[in-house]
């Protein structure tokens, strides 16, 4: 594929997350930058999405082409490194209240998840912290951190156990709100 830049790689073309994505959020050989990011066509040779695209209506989203939703959105079944469940609920927002708006949102999680990878990644914890970013609406995002910083922070307890604290008040808060953090494979 030839080279492909987007103004802004964090939200895909397809409607991922990108900024959410534990391969974005990689050192090294397999960092992904994002969905038209530096060198995007080098780590996705082809992407079948952006070859639509190009075909037909060359589009920033495709929650803005004429033939939106086709058959590429109506069967969400499985996830790869990055969860699909949300892509039809963002791209409904997105044409509600607009791109814009919905940037605001997505880097207002980018800097949560940045945080708790920071401050609260044992090593095994980056995958679980992307999907539950990914999947929790900001607001208990907010309340969260809200939490581990007046809370768990100034607790004399090892980081481990911290950990420990933040994961389940992670599952606690999807659980309430019938939300699975499992990517489906």
């Amino acid at each position: 594929m030839e080279t492909y830049l987007r103004k802004y790689p964090l939200f895909s073309l397809c409607g991922l997350n990108c900024g959410l994505c534990p391969r974005y959020h990689t050192q090294g050989e397999s960092k992904c930058p994002g969905c038209g990011g530096k060198d995007f066509n080098i780590k996705h040779p082809s992407c079948a999405v952006i070859n639509c695209n190009k075909k037909h209506v060359n589009i920033d989203y495709c929650c803005f082409c004429p033939s939106y939703p086709c058959e590429r959105y109506k069967n969400n079944e499985k996830d790869s490194f990055i969860t699909y469940k949300k892509r039809i609920v963002d791209f409904e927002y997105i044409k509600k209240e607009g791109i814009e708006s919905y940037k605001k949102i997505l880097n207002e999680k980018i800097n949560i998840l940045e945080f708790l990878l920071e401050n609260y990644n044992d090593g095994r914890r980056k995958n679980f912290y992307c999907l539950a970013v990914n999947l929790l609406d900001l607001e208990y995002l907010i309340d969260i951190v809200d939490e581990i910083r007046n809370n768990i922070s100034k607790q004399e307890i090892n980081n481990n156990e911290k950990i420990s604290l933040i994961v389940d008040l992670l599952n606690e808060k999807a659980n309430n709100h019938k939300i699975e953090l499992k990517l489906r494979k």
